[in-house]
């Protein structure tokens, strides 16, 4: 087995499309991803699986119940199961997400979004 580093920017730098998130890493059943995001995706829940949002670049608001929610460079949230919420990006945003392979990044809502199949970088 080889141990080896990830460099996000040169990941960030192999793709330029927002909503299609690329796999970078795996450990213990859960997905390293990497996305660029821009505009509003939809509202959505996930049933089973806890999803982690940390920002590298730029400001992610995510939209739930209680209100609006700002995570910047450097922060990252924790988005339960079962909580509903919608990721909003008014101007581009870089994040990692990190959460069980069996996610499926629209949730509970099947739409032109939705991806069954990750790319892996």
């Amino acid at each position: 087995m080889t141990v080896s580093k990830v460099n996000l920017a040169e990941k960030f730098g192999q793709f330029h499309d927002h909503w299609n998130p690329r796999v970078v890493g795996e450990l213990n059943g859960q997905l390293v991803k990497l996305a660029r995001l821009q505009g509003e995706f939809v509202r959505h829940t996930h049933e089973v699986e806890d999803e982690l949002f940390m920002v590298v670049e730029g400001e992610l608001i995510m939209r739930l119940d209680e209100g609006d929610l700002h995570i910047g460079p450097g922060e990252f949230c924790i988005v339960p199961h079962g909580v509903a919420h919608q990721p909003v990006a008014p101007r581009e945003v870089k994040v990692l997400l990190f959460e069980p392979a069996a996610t499926l990044n629209t949730g509970d809502v099947r739409n032109e979004r939705t991806k069954d199949s990750l790319d892996r970088i």
